[in-house]
C-alpha cells in the first residue's frame, strides 16, 4: 500500500474551513466570516512541501536579498520540457514581477497609448482594466456559443483595431494593435487547440497584430488534454507568452513571472525596462522554482482533486440546482456557470441569499450576464455546503428572480 506524501490523500481536504478562516489574505477576509468564499483564484489547499521547505531554509539561512540568475527560467524551462515538450533558451526570457504586469510592460512595448487591444470575451476582468488604465482601446471579439476562438469575431475584431476598416486600407497597413490571449482561457476553463492556435496566429499576421498570452493557467490543464503554448504555434513566431507557477501552487502572494518568446520576439522582451526586473523578489524565485522543479508530485495530486470536485459539482447542481447550466472543462480549476434562470443577478442573489461568494459574470465584459465564476479547488465539504446553500436560496426564493 502506497503511502500518500500529504496530510490526506488529495491537498484540497487537508484544511478545515476554520483552519482556513486564519488566513488573512484576500480570499477568506473580504467577506463576513458566515459567507463561503469561492471566488478569487486563491486555493484552499495544504502547500506543496517543496515550496514550504525551500522557503524556510531561505528564511533559516537569510538567504533574503536582491534575486540573480536564472534559477526561476531554468526551472519552467526544465518543467517545460517535461511536461509539454516544450523547450526555449532560458538565458532568451524576461523575468516580470507577475504575469498582469509582465503583460502590461509587454503592452507598452508593442503599442502606444490610444492603440487597440483585443480581447475574446467572456474573459478575465483585469484585460479590462489595467489596459484601460494604461490608455489603450479595448475591442471585443466574443467566444462563440461554445466558448471556443471565433475566428471570424477575431477577423473583424483585428481589422478595427489596426484602422484597416475606418481608413480602407488593407490588413497589415494600421496602427500597432494586440491580442491579449488567455491561454487556457479564464473564466471557461477552455484549452485552445493548435488548430485553432494556428488560426488566430495566421489572422494576427495577416493583420499586424502581435499576440501576447497569457498562460499561468498551463500547468493546470487536464491529464491527457494538449496544452499549447503560443510561442510554439506556426506563424506565431513573434508571439510572447507570460508564465507563474502562481496559479497551479498557489502562490499568488509571492510574485514572480517569465515572459518568454518565439524568434521574432526577442528584442522586444529587451526592450522590457531593467527596473521592471527588478520588481521580482528572490524569495518568490526560490518558491516558484520549488514548484517546478519539486512540486510535480503535489501538482499531480491537486489536478486528481481538482478533476473529482469538476464532476462533485455536476451532480451537485444536477441534486440542488438543475436550472445552472454547466460544462466541466478541461482546464483552470475554475467553473463557469449560467446561472441566468435563477436570478438577474445570480452574484448578488447568491451572496444575500445563500451567503456564497462567487465572480459576478458581468466584471467578465459581453457574455457574462447571467453567469458567475465558481472556484472549484476546495474541499469536497466546502464545495457540497455551498451548492446545498445555493440550492436552498433559489428553492425558498423562486419568485425573486432579481436577487
Amino acid at each position: 500500500m502506497t503511502t500518500s506524501p500529504f496530510a490526506t490523500d488529495n491537498p484540497l481536504d487537508a484544511l478545515t474551513p476554520d483552519a482556513l478562516r486564519r488566513r488573512t489574505s484576500l480570499k477568506w477576509r473580504a467577506y463576513a466570516p458566515d459567507v463561503l468564499p469561492l471566488w478569487v483564484a486563491e486555493m484552499d489547499v495544504e502547500l506543496a512541501p517543496p515550496v514550504v521547505e525551500a522557503v524556510t531554509e531561505a528564511m533559516r539561512s537569510g538567504d533574503t536579498g536582491y534575486d540573480y540568475g536564472d534559477t526561476y527560467a531554468e526551472a519552467l524551462a526544465a518543467f517545460a520540457k517535461r511536461r509539454w515538450d516544450w523547450a526555449f533558451d532560458p538565458a532568451a526570457t524576461r523575468m516580470v514581477p507577475d504575469v498582469m504586469l509582465g503583460l502590461m510592460e509587454i503592452l507598452k512595448v508593442l503599442t502606444g497609448p490610444g492603440d487597440a487591444v483585443v480581447v475574446s470575451t467572456p474573459v478575465y476582468p483585469p484585460f479590462f482594466g489595467f489596459t484601460q488604465n494604461e490608455g489603450r482601446r479595448i475591442v471585443t471579439a466574443p467566444l462563440t456559443a461554445d466558448l471556443r476562438l471565433d475566428l471570424d469575431a477575431l477577423d473583424a475584431a483585428f481589422a478595427d483595431a489596426t484602422g484597416a476598416r475606418l481608413n480602407g486600407s488593407g490588413p497589415g497597413s494600421g496602427r500597432r494593435a494586440v491580442y491579449l490571449l488567455c491561454n487556457p482561457h479564464n473564466p471557461t476553463g477552455t484549452v485552445h487547440t493548435r488548430e485553432e492556435l494556428e488560426g488566430l496566429a495566421a489572422l494576427a499576421r495577416r493583420h499586424g497584430v502581435r499576440i501576447v498570452s497569457d498562460e499561468i493557467h498551463a500547468p493546470l490543464t487536464a491529464p491527457g488534454v494538449a496544452y499549447t503554448p503560443i510561442v510554439t504555434v506556426a506563424g506565431a513566431e513573434d508571439a510572447i507568452a507570460v508564465l507563474s507557477a502562481s496559479k497551479a501552487w498557489n502562490l499568488a502572494g509571492l510574485k514572480a513571472a517569465v515572459a518568454v518568446g518565439g524568434p521574432e520576439a526577442a528584442d522586444d522582451l529587451r526592450r522590457i525596462p531593467e527596473e521592471v526586473v527588478h520588481g521580482v523578489g528572490h524569495v518568490s524565485v526560490i518558491a516558484h522554482a520549488a514548484a517546478f522543479t519539486q512540486g510535480v508530485t503535489w501538482l499531480d495530486a491537486v489536478l486528481r482533486g481538482v478533476r473529482r470536485n469538476k464532476l462533485l459539482l455536476a451532480d451537485l447542481l444536477e441534486e440542488h440546482l438543475p436550472e445552472v447550466r454547466y460544462q466541466p472543462a478541461p482546464g483552470t480549476y475554475l467553473a463557469w456557470l449560467d446561472a441566468s434562470s435563477v436570478a438577474d443577478d445570480p452574484y448578488r442573489f447568491f451572496l444575500d441569499r445563500a451567503k456564497v461568494a462567487l465572480n459576478d459574470g458581468r466584471h467578465f465584459g459581453p457574455g457574462g450576464d447571467g453567469h458567475v465564476r465558481l472556484n472549484l479547488a476546495t474541499s469536497q465539504e466546502i464545495l457540497t455546503e455551498a451548492v446545498r446553500r445555493m440550492g436552498e436560496a433559489a428553492r425558498s426564493a423562486p419568485a425573486a428572480q432579481d436577487g
